[in-house]
Formats: structure tokens, C-alpha cells, sequence
């Protein structure tokens, strides 16, 4: 007994989104659509109060090791909740300008929000796959939310039947795994791994990570992610570019760090590929988007391949380097999609990027927080972005990995053309006559906006002096390198 009391200790997080997630269910069930603002606020509360249970838990393993809260844990969950309660706030004044207010959207994010919990403090290959199954199964019906839209029909489907393969390379990988070291557990097969380096180990994990690259829509992964960010609802790509990836950064890094430490030359390898692969595309692949949704696409396509080169180092600053990234890039998507959800020219959203010409005229202060918020997503010093990337930059020159450095920077210079070609839109170019670019959202989207603006600048030089030593207890706590 006092084992389960303090195994339910340490779980109480994911088990309180859980439970909660049921109980709002069934209030929306009952009281029908027009509980849908009840519940939305229901929900914020409740990720709230389960960031809180993370931050003032005990730390330790429960369920035979298959549950670790670890400062990397608590750091992770943190700022997924976090990131889920801001998506829920978008997307309740979406809802209620398109008419589809619906109970089920806050529902299934908390019940998402519970699985990238449980990946975030994953300790075995079981516990890693029911957390990514909990979680992917309600993105795959929030891809879909708005079920009149064809597009968002569509985008829900490519992502179910490509998600469904990547699982199927998660679990290839993870039998081959259990196969070759007879344990689940990360810390038994990390003993097995570090003195035994057997081909067919090695080709099990390759196929893990394979699956786990889909998860953060990372090249050659990637491609659902185009497709998806442009035919899904605003505010729910909007929790796709943050609490996912973030919830997958982490669940990798615990993975190779953890399990497969001793194969460190092994899996940088693959990393590296991978991360070199996703700059290229990321970067060329967005030269030619005209919709901003699918720009913001191969943006996190490249940005991606940044957190990847940190947990490719192999050590404790590759690591803090990766959370530090994670977090500042989490603020500018929310900027970015916030501004998306404020703004409409001729009464429709301004989605394509032409639609921001002029937009200096009509909302000069939106279009300040979009150069900012853009000039940190190129990475432009002393901008929020800059100092993720020379965060991870730094691991990888001191790890000898400075070539892959210098190919992430080249990738960032040619990223600046889509960047600045915005701002070059929205400050120099005239708007078309007749159209006026107006706010159509509730005050919460601008507010959103304007707060990441003014984090990525000056507030950040501030955050910092707390992120930095946050960052790097999560990652020396934890273990790494």
C-alpha cells in the first residue's frame, strides 16, 4: 500500500488530467454546447492546477520504474501544460467567431495534455508508447475539429494514416529492442547496450527514432506536417507547433540519453542526418510557401532539426541547450498564431502572406510584434531566438560537432529571405485599395500577440537570468552526458 500512495504521488499530474478530463466530458455531455465556455475555463484551471502538482511534486520512479519524475520531467510537463492552457485560450474565441463552439476542443487537449505527460516522464518502452498513443489519438480528432471544412477533413485524415505508420516503426523498433536486451526498462537496457553493441540492437533503435522523428515533424518525417498546419484550425496547429514537440523533445532525450547512452556514436549519427536533412528542407522548402500556415510548417521543420543537433551532443549542455531552445521557440509560435487569429483583410483571415502588405498602415502595432516576433524566429541577436540557437550552436561546436553548426547556420541565413520578405510586405508595400486589415478576434489573441512580442524583446534579456539555471538543473538533474 504505501508503495501505490506514493506511486499515485508522483503521478498525480497526469492522473488529475485524466480523471478531470473525464469529469468535464461528461459535464459537456450533459449540459450540452452551451457549456462549451464552462468548460474551456474548467480546463485552463485544471492544466493549471496539474502545472502546479508537477512543480511542488516529489521526485522519484513509480510502477516499476515505468513512471520518472526527474527535474528534466518537471521542467517538461511545466511548460506543455503550460502551452496546452494558451492553446485552450486561442482557441475559445476561434470557437465562437466561427460558430462552432464545441465542449469536446478544451476536452481533448487535457486528455492530449495527460499523454504528453506521460511521455515526458516515460521509463520503459511501454509507458513511451501508451503516451504517445493517448496523446496522438486526440490530436488526430482535433486535426479534423472543424468537420464541415474540407481541408481540416483532410488534414485529419493524412495525419491518422501516416501517424498509424509511424507507429508502426516506433513498435517495430521497440520489439527488436525488447527482443535483443530482454527488458523494457530504459535503465536495464541501457546496461545491456553499454557493453554489447549488436547489429540488430542498433537497427531496433534506428527504427525507434524513425518514429519518434515523425512525432516532431522532423525531415524526411515530415511529410504530413505542410498539409496538416494548412488545412487544420488555427488555434490547434497552434498546440501542434508547441506542447507536442516539446512533450517529443524531451521523451527523445530521455530516450537515447537514458537507454542507449552507451550508443552514443551509434544514434548521433542518425541524429545528425536527420537534423541536417530537416535545415535543408525547413529552409528551401519554405522559399517557395504563399500561405503562412505552411510557411510556419517548414519553419518548425528547421527549427526542429536545431533541437535535434542539441540532444545529438550527447552531454548535459546539448541538453540544457535543447530545453532553452524549446522554450523561446514555444513563445514565438504562439506569437505568430496569435497574430494569425487577430487580424482578417476583406473579411476573411489573412492566411496568405501577400495579405500583409501595407499592414503598417492599417495596424502598425500588430506589425511591429510580427517583425519582432519574426526577426527572433531568424534568429537575429539580442532577439528570444538568437539565444536558443547560440544555446545550441555552443553544444555543438564544444562537442566537435562545429560542421553541423555552420550547415545550421547557412540553413538560418537562407530562412531569413521568407522572414524578411514579410517584413518587407508589411513595411514598404502598399495595401490593396479598398481592404483594410482589421482586428476580428476577442482581446485574448492580441494580448497573446503583443505579450510574445515584447518576451522575445526586451523581457528575454530578463528571462534568461531564470531560464538559463532552470535549464540547467533539468538536464544535470536528469543525468545527461
Amino acid at each position: 500500500m504505501p508503495d501505490l500512495i506514493s506511486a499515485l504521488q508522483l503521478s498525480a499530474p497526469e492522473a488529475s488530467l485524466a480523471v478531470g478530463g473525464l469529469v468535464l466530458l461528461m459535464i459537456g455531455a450533459f449540459a450540452g454546447e452551451k457549456s462549451a465556455r464552462l468548460v474551456s475555463v474548467l480546463s485552463i484551471l485544471l492544466l493549471l492546477g496539474a502545472t502546479a502538482l508537477v512543480v511542488t511534486g516529489p521526485l522519484g520512479q513509480a510502477f516499476n520504474g515505468a513512471y520518472v519524475a526527474d527535474p528534466l520531467a518537471v521542467y517538461g510537463k511545466a511548460l506543455i501544460f503550460l502551452s496546452s492552457a494558451v492553446a485552450i485560450v486561442l482557441g475559445d474565441g476561434w470557437m465562437k467567431r466561427t460558430r462552432i463552439a464545441r465542449f469536446e476542443f478544451p476536452v481533448l487537449i487535457v486528455l492530449a495534455s495527460a499523454g504528453m505527460g506521460m511521455m515526458a516522464s516515460s521509463g520503459d518502452l511501454i509507458s513511451l508508447y501508451v503516451g504517445i498513443e493517448l496523446h496522438s489519438l486526440a490530436l488526430y480528432v482535433l486535426a479534423a475539429f472543424h468537420r464541415d471544412d474540407l481541408k481540416a477533413s483532410e488534414a485529419g485524415l493524412k495525419y491518422f494514416v501516416l501517424g498509424a505508420l509511424s507507429s508502426g516503426l516506433l513498435l517495430y523498433g521497440a520489439s527488436l529492442i525488447y527482443g535483443f536486451t530482454g527488458s523494457m526498462r530504459f535503465d536495464e537496457i541501457a546496461a545491456y547496450a553499454a557493453p554489447t553493441s549488436s547489429p540488430g540492437l542498433i537497427f531496433g533503435l534506428v527504427f525507434l527514432i524513425c518514429g519518434l522523428a515523425f512525432k516532431v515533424s522532423a525531415a524526411p518525417f515530415h511529410m504530413w506536417t505542410p498539409d496538416v498546419y494548412e488545412g487544420a484550425p488555427t488555434p490547434v496547429v497552434a498546440l501542434f507547433a508547441t506542447a507536442p514537440k516539446v512533450a517529443a523533445m524531451v521523451l527523445i532525450a530521455r530516450t537515447l540519453e537514458g537507454a542507449f547512452a552507451g550508443s552514443h556514436d551509434q544514434w548521433a549519427q542518425v541524429l545528425i542526418l536527420i537534423s541536417l536533412i530537416s535545415f535543408a528542407v525547413g529552409a528551401f522548402g519554405g522559399l517557395v510557401q504563399k500561405d503562412l500556415q505552411r510557411l510556419l510548417a517548414y519553419s518548425s521543420i528547421a527549427n526542429i532539426g536545431y533541437a535535434l543537433l542539441g540532444i545529438a551532443v550527447g552531454t548535459t549542455l546539448g541538453v540544457k541547450a535543447m530545453l532553452l531552445f524549446m522554450t523561446l521557440y514555444v513563445v514565438d509560435q504562439f506569437g505568430f498564431f496569435a497574430l494569425i487569429l487577430s487580424l482578417n483583410r476583406g473579411g476573411r483571415p489573412i492566411r496568405r502572406i501577400q495579405d500583409f502588405a501595407g499592414l503598417r498602415k492599417d495596424r502598425p502595432v500588430m506589425a511591429l510584434a510580427l517583425t519582432v516576433l519574426s526577426l527572433s524566429v531568424l534568429g537575429m541577436p539580442p532577439l528570444a531566438g538568437f539565444w536558443g540557437k547560440w544555446a545550441v550552436f555552443g553544444a555543438a561546436a564544444e562537442a566537435g560537432y562545429w560542421m553541423v553548426g555552420a550547415a545550421g547556420l547557412v540553413a538560418s541565413v537562407v530562412a531569413g529571405f521568407y522572414y524578411l520578405r514579410i517584413i518587407k510586405l508589411m513595411w514598404f508595400d502598399p495595401a490593396p485599395e479598398g481592404v483594410e486589415a482589421i482586428d476580428r478576434s476577442p482581446i485574448e489573441a492580441k494580448t497573446i500577440a503583443i505579450a510574445a512580442a515584447l518576451f522575445s524583446f526586451p523581457l528575454v534579456m530578463v528571462a534568461l537570468t531564470w531560464l538559463e539555471p532552470l535549464t540547467r538543473a533539468a538536464a544535470v538533474g536528469y543525468g545527461a552526458g
